[in-house]
């Protein structure tokens, strides 16, 4: 079975970093695409971040500068570095392997990870 297990939330005021980590096991993790999607309450969960396995990234423009997403292949772990962060970036974050659409993963979601910025 496929686990993703994501970590790294919290609670962090604006203009903070925070780093989030997801380690997969399943799948063989270096053949796969990974995203990071969040769901802000009464919202839609949405992919933020996607790297390739060959190490391309892209992201959605509402973090496009102040997030930077990465992986360890070694450790089966994808990492988003978040900083300069706004209140509205409070969601719950997940990963999971990337499909073509905006919403859906390809794998059942973990729990997810609580981002809460607030001063």
């Amino acid at each position: 079975q496929v686990q993703l297990v994501e970590s790294g939330g919290g609670l962090v005021q604006p203009g903070g970093s925070l780093r989030l980590s997801c380690a997969v096991s399943g799948i063989i993790f270096s053949d796969y695409a990974m995203g990071w999607y969040r769901q802000a309450p009464g919202e839609q969960r949405e992919l933020v971040a996607h790297i390739t396995n060959g190490g391309r990234t892209n992201f959605a423009d509402s973090v496009k500068g102040r997030f930077t997403i990465s992986r360890d292949n070694a450790k089966n772990t994808v990492y988003l570095q978040m900083k300069s962060l706004k209140p509205e970036d409070t969601a719950v974050y997940y990963c999971n392997v990337p499909t073509s659409g905006t919403y859906r993963g390809f794998y059942s979601w973990g729990q997810g990870t609580q981002v809460t910025v607030s001063s």
